[in-house]
């Protein structure tokens, strides 16, 4: 199984997009549903209006859907929708009882956060695990992180409580780029799922789309002096977005300037900019 959720887990729509693209190169059938109405906040996520052959009028609910895929590696389930809002134990129980259902021997997702990173950077995907056959078998790691989480974290603790091996997959995405959806590392999440899973993966469905973006992010920061120096800073001190080297310390460390005393409070402020950079982007 392959879940992406929409939402906290999915900075520039990297998971779910990958999710979705495995879902068309697989030609996958759908399997079913999860109904939307324990588990979602509609105010939060709203449901869309359709026109159907430009009179008849449909509610199209935001769900989580299930679909069924078989590659040259095994037999897949994809697993896409947002991030539920309420009752999420019983939610992950849902999930859980499908990968169950259908003797799935792995439930693996796909998230993306924001980092320092450089979008010229080749992708960064960290994998994750809890058991230590699968981090072996699969060169993952024991993630550390505490904090405020999300679905993702607690799909891996009901598959652990139900002795379901289990692995989640992240990518970093360009803290500038926030705001442009990343076909990039939806690539690099695609690749190594079908990684772990043995099968090919379909990296050439997305190509055209990775070299449109990679053009308007450099777009964005070509005519943007500040943008234009805070990617040149990135790439000199090396990308380390998921505070591998270091585990506390997941920021870039600037304190290396002699002629800047005030680093720290710099740093802010080139934050500060980017991210007006971006609002005004929008409002044009």
């Amino acid at each position: 199984m392959i879940a992406a959720f929409s939402g906290w887990n999915d900075a520039a729509d990297a998971a779910s997009t990958a999710v979705r693209t495995l879902i068309d190169a697989w030609n996958a059938e759908p399997l079913c549903d999860i109904d939307p109405e324990e588990f979602t906040d509609f105010a939060t996520i709203r449901p869309s209006v359709r026109l159907e052959d430009g009179v008849t009028r449909s509610i199209v609910w935001p769900k989580v859907s299930m679909w069924h895929a078989s590659t040259p590696g095994s037999d897949v389930i994809l697993v896409l929708g947002p991030e539920p809002s309420l009752k999420w134990r019983l939610f992950t129980e849902q999930v859980v009882g499908v990968a169950a259902r259908f003797d799935a021997s792995m439930v693996l997702t796909l998230g993306a956060l924001l980092a320092d990173v450089s979008h010229r950077s080749d992708v960064q995907v960290m994998g994750t695990a809890n058991d230590d056959h699968t981090i072996e078998r699969f060169d993952l790691q024991r993630s550390r992180y505490e904090g405020p989480t999300g679905i993702i974290s607690v799909v891996h603790d009901a598959c652990t409580h139900s002795s379901l091996p289990s692995a989640s997959l992240w990518a970093a995405v360009p803290a500038i780029a926030s705001q442009i959806p990343s076909p990039k590392a939806a690539n690099a999440l695609i690749s190594r799922a079908c990684e772990i899973i043995g099968t090919p993966s379909p990296l050439h469905v997305l190509h055209n789309q990775v070299v449109a973006y990679d053009h308007k992010v450099e777009e964005m920061i070509e005519d943007d002096e500040d943008l234009r120096e805070y990617v040149e800073r990135l790439e000199t001190m090396g990308d380390d977005p998921f505070g591998l080297d270091n585990p506390n310390q997941l920021e870039f460390d600037f304190s290396d300037d002699d002629t800047d005393d005030d680093a720290e409070e710099n740093i802010d402020t080139l934050v500060d900019e980017v991210e007006q950079f971006l609002r005004d982007q929008d409002s044009n």
